[in-house]
């Protein structure tokens, strides 16, 4: 099971229940309201895998892009 508390404790940034956790050179994405949905994104905000909707996905991309300054380390 998910232990969304942990995540979302660990998460470098969360905006509308979406928590972003930097690893490395990646982004990775949870929906905290739906974990079956997540992302993994670049650091430039390239999508490398999904299983979210393309909505939502486009949705998660647009976060991150106007947030990306605040994941920087």
């Amino acid at each position: 099971m998910i232990d969304i508390k942990k995540i979302a404790d660990e998460a470098d940034m969360i905006i509308s229940g979406y928590a972003f956790t930097r690893t490395g050179e990646k982004i990775r994405v949870l929906n905290l309201n739906n974990t079956s949905r997540a992302a993994v994104l670049t650091v430039n905000g390239e999508i490398l895998e999904a299983s979210m909707p393309d909505i939502e996905l486009m949705i998660v991309s647009k976060y991150y892009d106007q947030n990306r300054e605040f994941m920087e380390a």
